[in-house]
Formats: C-alpha cells, structure tokens, sequence
C-alpha cells in the first residue's frame, strides 16, 4: 500500500470522527430550550440519540472501509501516522484517537490490538496546554457576595426569567452562612463556574469551586423549571460526597456542550478528585473515552499490582460468573455457556438487556457498564478455582492464547457490596440503623426505578450492591424489563385449602404477569428485616401501588427524581407572578 492511500483513509476516518462530532454537538446544543420549554420527553430522547449517534458513525465509517478494503491492502502503521497529524491542532484529539481505534477494531474484530496499529496510548497534551479560565467564568467577592451571586445569576440567564431572583439569592446566602466557613467569604476568594450549564433528567446544574489560597469548595447549583415560564434554585450542594453523586455511575449521561474534552474533564477532577477520569469522561456523555481511560488505567494497574483475579464476593449468578481483582474496584461479568432452567431468556437478550440500560434513564439506581470484545488478561494473574470456573461454565467465551486469557466478550462493572452480604454483617453486628437505612435504600432503589419506567424482575437482595456512599443500586439485568410491559396481578384466592399447600400455584400465569403480594419472600428471612420492610415500603406488596406508578407513567408522566436528599431543597414560596 503506497502512502496516497494511507492519507485517503486517514482523511476519511478523521471526516467520519468530525461529523460525529458535529452532530454530537448539534444534539446536546438543544437540550436547553428542551430544559426551558419543560419538554421532559425530548430531553430524554436528545439522550438517546447522542448514545446511538457513536454506533451508527463508526458503521458507516467502516463500511466505507470495507467496500475498498480489498483494494487498499492497508498498513495501519502508515495509517495511524497520518491520521497522528491531521488530529495535532484539534482539540478533542483524544476523542478522534478513540474514534479511530472503534474503526480499527470493527474492521479486524478485535484483533491484532497494538500500540503500533492503534492509540493503545494517548497523544494528546491538550489538558496541561490549557487554562481553566477557558473553562470556566471567574468571579471575586470586591463588591460583597450579594453583588456576586447577583452577576452569577445573570450570567446564567436563560431565555426564561428566574421565578423569583431576590429570594433565590437570599436562600443561597443563608446556606454559605450557616454551612460555609467565613473564610470562603472574603475579598481573596475566588470562583471559578463552568461556562457549560449540565442538562440531565429535569434539572440544570451550575457547576463550579470557591477557592482561596491551597483550599477550595465544590459547588452545585441545581436550576429547575416549575413548568410554568420560571427557573429556581433548587439547593446548593458544596459536599464532595454530595457532589459525587451528581457525577454517579448510577446516573444517566448529562447533556453539556463541550468544545476541549481534556481540560474540561481536568477541571471537574479537581472538584471531585474521587472520581476517576474514565467515569467524569462517561458523566459528560463521552461513554468510548471513558471506556479508553478505564483500559489505559487498568493495564497500567495490572502492571504495578501482583494479586490476582478471583471469583467476585457474593451469591453466584445463574446467567453469569463474575470475577473480580482485589486491589482494583471493578467487576467483570460473563455470560455463562448455559443457564439455570428457571431462566428464559436466551444469550442474545441478556445482550439485549445490558443496551437497554446503557440507553435507559438509569435513575441513580442502576449501575452503568462498558462492553469489552476480546478483552486480553495475564494468564498467570488468574487463581485456580476461577480459571476451573470459566472453563465450567463460560467455556465458549474464553480463549487461552500463550501466556494470555482471551475473553470473547465480557461487561465491567464498578463493584459495590452485594446487599445480602451488607446486611448479614450487619445483623452480625447488631448494627439496627444499618440495615435500617439499608432496606430503606432498598425500597426506595425498587420505587425509583420504577417510576423510571423499569421494573426489576428478580429483587433477591443478591442482586443489589451497596455504594461508597450508602446506596443501593440494582446489578442484575437479566430479567429487567419496561415497567409498562408487565401485568401486576392480585393472587386469587384458593377455592379449597390443599390448592393453597400444594407446591404449584393454584392460578394460571401468563408471561409478564408479577404477583407483587409474594415479594413477602423476599424478607422471609430474617423478621427484624421484614419488620422493617413492612414499616417503610409495605406498599410494595400491594399490586396497587404498582398499577398506579404504572398508569402514570403509562401516560407519560415523567416523576421527579433529584441526586439529593428532599431535606436539602430550599423553601420556596410560590408567587403569582415572576419577581426579578
């Protein structure tokens, strides 16, 4: 292959990765007047298109490929060369690399991965090169705070007008005095607020930090609509952890304009320094970048760590085994070769399964994965007992290669505590408030999903994991399926008491049909958990709380569910007409 040819293919892949980009832009540019005109809906579906958008770039950019393949005969040494210089000026050149490596890899199927081919390693430099005050607007307290969350707020002014601008100020300063130290409000503090506004669900937030000197705060400004031509405050949120989980892998990707991803992605490091780089990249709806940064983190872990990959902590799974290494706080999930005979589900639609919840509001309830075809691992990383059982149960999916395992085709996933091992422990300990709150997070992960349009399917806490942060998230989705789709039914009664004995049930049942009353089973085993249960989400045993979530939503009813705690939301008199 001459060098013409190298440079056409470059130029075309490069072209490929510029139309995504533009319309990736183009999509996230109108969630604003979609947030401004309360069109829930819409923002839901920009989303949606953003996430299908990368998919359906990188096909064509491939099929172009392909059709001319044969006559190209392509060197991708040559290739990746040329496509190094037309990326040096741009400054989402990180994104190109990755958008190149999809090419690569759906062309040679996942194959021949190497540094020499593709960007295993990223080029880019853009993020020391930048300054955050291209970031961010920079504001200093001289003329006092009421002057500067004045000229915040104007500064953020959309094309409706805040409800009631006066008493949004006075409740921002009551919350820095009393929860703020005095030194964040003196004349050398500095603030520094991203120039992007972050559009997700039903609620834009203002991001930014106070600084002064070595020190600085983390803050939050969540704006809502009341759907009647007004914006609020809504909180502030300055805690890290609170911060964090507006940010959290449970959440489904912000709508936020972006033009230099790096620097971007810097600056929300320094406020939330726990996040890693892979998991702000996938927060910012960039889930191939975050994909990229997590593999380049974690070879670079395997590299620097000796413990090895071992069958993950927890109840096995009947449609997948999953495995785990210690000293990094990730999962790996593979589909098992066959499943339990109380599975009716196929491989493809567990496949199924795991794209819906990539493209679903997840509600901060599920958590988000990445897919992997042909992931390779350190052979000699991998105990015994987990090597014996893939071999068992997943041996379609795994080949040995040398000194390497090869996986066809796994999912990873951050890993939590599974919360039938969190509240045994804590039974153990006697800690009631622990698995007092556990349960409520449990009852409250099944509402909110719920009111998300999807209903869990198999609620066994096995399938549920505890965050860093308390929460309860669901895990398990291989028997998720849309809200709207199921049929809650009440259990009939038995008409003679050997019907209710027997071993089978009495009653017919049709697929989709789901008997809520027998969810009792889930806290048959322990009565200080049931009594709890009972206490706090007994609805959830009554076939009418879920026909009524069901018919709201059925009718389009998108319910309102914030990153924060109710508590933390200011009071808000209602007036009858907009104030400034």
């Amino acid at each position: 292959m001459n060098q013409h040819n190298a440079e056409w293919i470059a130029c075309l892949i490069r072209d490929g990765f510029s139309d995504y980009r533009d319309q990736f832009q183009a999509i996230t540019r109108q969630a604003r007047s979609s947030f401004e005109s309360a069109d829930w809906h819409a923002l839901q579906s920009l989303s949606v298109q953003r996430i299908d958008l990368y998919k359906i770039m990188v096909d064509r950019v491939s099929q172009q490929l392909s059709a001319v393949g044969h006559k190209l005969s392509p060197s991708w040494g040559w290739i990746k060369a040329c496509y190094l210089e037309l990326m040096v000026d741009r400054e989402d050149a990180e994104l190109g690399e990755t958008f190149y490596n999809s090419v690569y890899c759906r062309l040679l199927s996942h194959r021949e991965i190497s540094n020499q081919h593709m960007f295993l390693y990223s080029h880019n430099k853009h993020c020391e090169a930048s300054s955050v005050d291209n970031i961010c607007r920079v504001y200093r307290l001289r003329d006092g705070l009421v002057a500067c969350l004045s000229q915040l707020m104007d500064d953020y002014q959309f094309d409706i007008p805040w409800e009631n601008k006066r008493r949004d100020i006075r409740n921002l300063l009551r919350y820095i005095r009393q929860n703020l130290s005095e030194d964040m409000v003196v004349d050398k503090v500095v603030i520094h607020v991203v120039r992007s506004i972050f559009y997700r669900n039903k609620a834009a937030y203002i991001v930014g930090r106070a600084s002064i000197d070595d020190y600085s705060v983390p803050f939050i400004l969540p704006v809502l609509n009341n759907e009647s031509g007004a914006l609020y405050i809504d909180t502030v949120l300055t805690n890290e952890n609170e911060v964090s989980i507006i940010f959290s892998f449970t959440r489904a990707y912000f709508l936020v304009e972006v033009d230099a991803p790096a620097p971007f992605i810097h600056f929300l490091h320094s406020l939330i320094p726990m996040k890693s780089i892979a998991e702000l990249y996938n927060a910012i709806g960039f889930y191939k970048q975050g994909k990229a940064e997590f593999y380049r983190d974690y070879i670079e872990h395997l590299a620097s760590s000796t413990d090895q990959f071992e069958i993950a902590p927890g109840t096995k799974g009947m449609v997948m085994t999953v495995f785990t290494l210690p000293s990094y706080p990730v999962v790996f999930k593979v589909i098992k070769d066959r499943f339990a005979s109380s599975k009716q589900i196929t491989r493809a639609g567990v496949i199924d399964k795991y794209q819906l919840v990539k493209r679903h509001d997840r509600a901060g309830r599920m958590a988000d994965t990445q897919e992997f075809i042909n992931l390779t691992l350190p052979l000699k990383r991998f105990l015994a007992d987990l090597l014996a059982e893939l071999h068992r149960v997943a041996s379609s999916s795994i080949e040995i290669v040398g000194e390497q395992m090869v996986i066809k085709h796994l999912w990873t996933e951050r890993r939590m505590i599974p919360l039938n091992i969190y509240l045994d422990e804590m039974l153990r300990q006697n800690n009631e408030q622990a698995v007092y709150l556990a349960i409520n997070e449990f009852g409250q992960c099944i509402k909110e999903l719920a009111a998300a349009n999807i209903f869990a399917g198999d609620m066994l806490f096995k399938n549920f994991g505890v965050t860093r942060h308390g929460r309860v998230v669901f895990y398990d989705y291989d028997e998720i399926m849309y809200l709207t789709d199921c049929h809650f039914r009440y259990i009939p009664e038995p008409l003679y008491p050997e019907q209710e004995m027997a071993a089978e049930p009495w009653y017919s049942v049709s697929e989709n049909d789901v008997f809520p009353e027998e969810f009792s089973l889930l806290t048959a085993c322990d009565r200080r958990i049931r009594k709890v249960f009972n206490e706090l989400h007994g609805n959830l045993l009554e076939p009418r709380w879920w026909l009524n979530i069901q018919a709201r939503v059925s009718q389009g009813a998108i319910i309102d569910l914030f990153p924060y705690h109710k508590d933390h939301r200011f009071r808000r008199k209602v007036v009858n007409k907009v104030a400034e």
